[in-house]
């Protein structure tokens, strides 16, 4: 079965190389005939070259040939040239086959390329509406003005798309055209001189020889039928807009296009010019922003498309109407305003009846006759409903007769005579003239017999001059088609347009020309045709002639084809022609064994490789290709995985439907020892369960036994291990005892392990007392005075302190902790300030004292200075001293300063004893 299976993987792979390759079997590649024959050609050969597969084949045949002679005497090969020639043959067979794989790469490429098409038309449909995008972003942006712009950009880049109406052919990218200004219709540029030339023709042929050369005959476009002068005639191949001639060929551009800006004026113009690069079609509409009012000037100017720059705010358009009394009540409009809507009772010019009429036209004349008296006073006015006065009567004056050769002046009551003369009036036949005297009312007919020419002037007849006169030959004359004669009785020689129908089939060998009868070729046929893809829902509109050739379009439907398989629906997939892709849904069918559905891709229509077919016999032989039959395979084993539980239950893994049964999952078993501390390290293996209810991970009879010592891990501070082997449960209460510090770092206590491991924070600081005082010093200077005890000892020191006031006379004795805290503070009484004054004289006394002898010294120094300056006579200096007595206290102050100072610390220190 699984062979079965690979072959159809393999037949599917190569059968799709198979039918890629296929179709350019003419483009080189020949097979061996039915005849045994051989071909000329080789599979490497893809062009008229030579191939090299193929060379050497006709090489090796040639030597195969010449070392080979037939014949009962010939001598038989040696093993040597036998196994030359086997090598040769494998050479010869791998080259043929490489350029057959190559062949098969090449069209696989070519195939993905027409696959990758699609992708392609969609960016380039994105490209497209991007480029268009930037008409519509902003304010009325209208995106069906473009249509006609982005359908000939779309035409351009399509290939075949755009075609030329005079020879139904395809325009190429390389060929030379010419654009209708008009209708912007593309035609080859030798299509369309010739289409010129012949029009102009045919125009000027009925001319005479004078006049011919002297009148300027214009020629028609083949679709839009728009006038072109004879100057018009394209002679020369430039881009759309016209920029530059002949423009060359770049992929990278619309086909026909010189790439620069446009720059064509806009239609209608409006000042700016195109700014899209050169394109095919018609010109957007102008994307310039411009700032515009509305109609009627009342709304603000806002920023608008320059073409749609002319907008309606609206509001009432406001302005009078002709009527004069009633304004505009339409919204904002363009042009002027429309006749008033208006009804109102209006009298006639006359002023005789008066009827309701729209105020839009005030002036109107009724049906009756004005009536009025003329100034004569006989007649009245016979004019109907009129304006202003009724005028002279018109029998006043002087009147003629009949005839008009004679004038009576006669009153307005009486009827002009006649004159008796011949009236001599030109009758109807413009020759001949009225016979009769002066008479009233029209003249008879002309009964003169004449000497009449037919109107062809070939016979001539005597008849009445009043009657026409036609004759029954049929004009000969070729009408203006060149193809059938008038035929008309007696034509005067100008014989009329050919009114049959011309008939003769159009270019796109379809249909018959409808016009009229005509000279010249026929203009293109004016239908389209809708070629349609595989379902009918999309479809390409082509001129008709272009179906045959042109490409179905990729519709974007999906297929609506009846499944060929057991499935009721098939995948979903796009329109095409041909044969449907196989099948690649689940198959789903149930299975007998396990009741599943299949889940493999469907196989009704599998290609299997047929094998056992025949062999080449020689390396001129092309190896023919694999054969494939289309057979309904079985269903594979079932792969649905089932949920199955290892043999040490250590996980539950889903396996194959047709592979379900014990297996180990190369684990660790994992399973609990007796000891309750460890767990069996061997491979996952069949545990039998002594009793059920102890769960899955006790061990069993073939676990592995605990031989290993106890590595519980003891409580948190005891370090002594278990003395016990690897057993169940707690271990017992450490009873070794520890030596510790206590919380003053200088007694060592000796504890149980146990008693320290279980204690909680009191009982350890309990455990950790050595019960004396604490022997840490307070910030303050004095002794702990609690018990040995951990951290930071308590700041509530009491012991007295002596607390005295600022200068030191008034002392008390209060608690540390309160003086530490600056709760409490000793101020200096009235005594002591007065002490303090009294003090504060004595220094300043001292101060001054000692500041004027300083300016006694210093005053020395200078004279003395002075002196040596200037030398010294001694007689005028006796003569002018003075003497100088000093005083007590500058003879005794260094003694008395001491004594004084004694004096104020001894009367100090006096009176601060009394006052304790």
């Amino acid at each position: 079965m699984e062979a079965s299976w690979r072959q159809v993987a393999g037949g599917r792979g190569r059968a799709r190389g198979r039918a890629t390759a296929a179709p350019s079997s003419g483009n080189g590649v020949h097979l061996r005939g039915a005849g045994g024959g051989r071909e000329k050609g080789s599979v490497g050969a893809a062009g008229p070259g030579p191939s090299p597969g193929g060379a050497a084949t006709a090489a090796a045949a040639g030597s195969s040939a010449r070392r080979s002679p037939s014949g009962p005497g010939a001598p038989q090969p040696s093993a040597a040239n036998e196994l030359m020639s086997q090598r040769k043959f494998e050479e010869i067979k791998k080259a043929n086959q490489a350029a057959a794989k190559k062949l098969v790469e090449e069209h696989f490429s070519s195939s993905s390329e027409e696959e990758g098409d699609e992708d392609f038309e969609g960016k380039r449909g994105k490209i497209v509406a991007n480029t268009f995008i930037t008409y519509t972003t902003q304010t009325d942006g209208d995106i069906r003005e473009l249509e006609r712009t982005k359908q000939y950009v779309n035409e351009a880049f399509q290939a075949g798309a755009m075609t030329c109406l005079i020879c139904i052919a395809s325009v190429k990218r390389n060929q030379a055209v010419w654009s209708c200004s008009g209708c912007f219709c593309i035609f080859h540029m030798p299509c369309i001189q010739k289409w010129a030339k012949d029009s102009q023709f045919l125009i000027s042929s009925p001319l005479t020889d004078d006049d011919f050369g002297k009148r300027d005959y214009s020629w028609p476009c083949p679709k839009c039928r728009f006038e072109y002068k004879r100057s018009d005639t394209p002679s020369r191949y430039y881009c759309y807009c016209g920029k530059i001639e002949d423009p060359p060929l770049d992929p990278w551009l619309v086909p026909h296009s010189c790439g620069q800006v446009c720059e064509r004026e806009f239609k209608p113009p409006c000042g700016h010019k195109c700014l899209l690069l050169c394109h095919p079609g018609p010109c957007p509409p102008c994307p310039k922003m411009v700032t515009t009012t509305c109609y009627c000037k009342k709304a603000k100017p806002i920023p608008r498309r320059c073409s749609a720059k002319e907008w309606s705010c609206q509001l009432p358009c406001g302005r009078k109407l002709l009527c004069g009394q009633h304004k505009c009540e339409n919204p904002c409009h363009a042009g002027s305003c429309p006749p008033c809507p208006r009804v109102s009772r209006q009298k006639c010019v006359c002023g005789k009846q008066v009827a309701e009429r729209s105020c839009a036209s005030p002036l109107w004349h009724c049906d009756q006759v004005c009536g009025k008296t003329l100034p004569c006073g006989n007649h009245t006015c016979e004019r109907v409903c009129h304006v202003g006065v009724c005028g002279e009567c018109p029998r006043s004056g002087k009147r003629f007769c009949p005839c008009q050769k004679s004038k009576f002046s006669l009153p307005c009551t009486e009827d002009v005579p006649t004159c008796g003369d011949s009236c001599d009036k030109v009758l109807e036949c413009g020759i001949h003239r009225c016979s009769q005297r002066c008479h009233r009312g029209p003249c008879e007919t002309c009964r003169q017999e004449v000497e009449k020419q037919c109107r062809c002037g070939k016979h001539t007849k005597r008849m009445p001059c009043h009657k026409p006169y036609l004759c029954e030959t049929k004009c000969v004359k070729m009408r203006d088609c060149q193809k059938h004669q008038c035929r008309r009785k007696c034509c005067p020689g100008n014989c009329p347009p050919c009114d049959q129908n011309c008939g003769r089939t159009l270019g796109c060998r379809n249909h018959k020309c409808p016009s009229v009868c005509h000279r010249g070729s026929c203009y293109p046929c004016p239908e389209t045709v809708d070629v349609k893809c595989s379902c009918g829902n999309t479809k390409v509109t082509v001129p008709c002639g272009r179906e045959r050739t042109t490409r179905p379009p990729k519709c974007k439907e999906q297929c609506s084809r009846p499944p060929t398989c057991h499935h009721t629906s098939q995948e979903k997939h796009r329109c095409h022609f041909g044969s449907c892709p196989p099948c690649h849904q689940p198959c789903q069918k149930v299975l007998e064994k396990c009741g599943h559905l299949c889940p493999a891709p469907c196989h009704d229509q599998a290609l299997i490789k047929q094998t056992g077919r025949h062999q080449p016999t020689g390396p001129w032989e092309q190896p023919s290709e694999p054969a494939f039959i289309q057979t309904a395979l079985p269903c594979p084993p079932c792969q649905v995985p089932i949920p199955m539980e290892c043999l040490g239950k250590h996980e539950v893994s889903p396996l194959p439907c047709h592979a379900v049964g014990p297996y180990s999952c190369k684990r660790v078993c994992g399973r609990t020892l007796g000891c309750q501390n460890h767990t069996c390290m061997k491979e996952c293996h069949k545990v039998t369960e002594v009793d059920a209810s102890t769960g899955k991970n006790k061990a069993g009879p073939e676990c592995l036994q605990c031989e290993e010592g106890c590595s519980k891990s003891r409580p948190p501070g005891c370090p002594h291990p278990c003395v016990l082997p690897c057993h169940p449960g707690e271990c017992p209460p450490c009873v070794q005892m520890l030596r510790i510090k206590c919380h003053c770092k200088i007694t060592s206590l000796y504890v149980e392990c146990r008693k320290i491991t279980t204690a909680d924070v009191n009982e350890k600081n309990l455990l950790s007392c050595c019960k004396n005082q604490c022997p840490k010093e307070l910030p303050c200077g004095h002794r702990c005075k609690e018990m040995c005890h951990p951290g930071e000892c308590p700041f509530n020191c009491n012991q007295k302190v002596k607390l005295r006031c600022p200068c030191k006379r008034i002392k008390k004795e209060l608690q540390c902790n309160k003086v530490r805290e600056n709760q409490i503070s000793i101020e200096c009484d009235t005594t002591c300030k007065e002490m303090k004054r009294k003090a504060s004289e004595i220094k300043e006394a001292e101060a001054k004292a000692a500041l004027e002898e300083e300016k006694r010294r210093q005053q020395a120094e200078l004279e003395a200075f002075e002196n040596r300056l200037k030398g010294r006579r001694k007689k005028n200096r006796k003569r002018d001293e003075v003497a100088v007595e000093l005083t007590l206290w500058q003879k005794y102050r260094y003694c008395l300063l001491p004594l004084g100072a004694v004096v104020v610390l001894v009367f100090a220190w006096y009176i601060a004893y009394d006052v304790d």
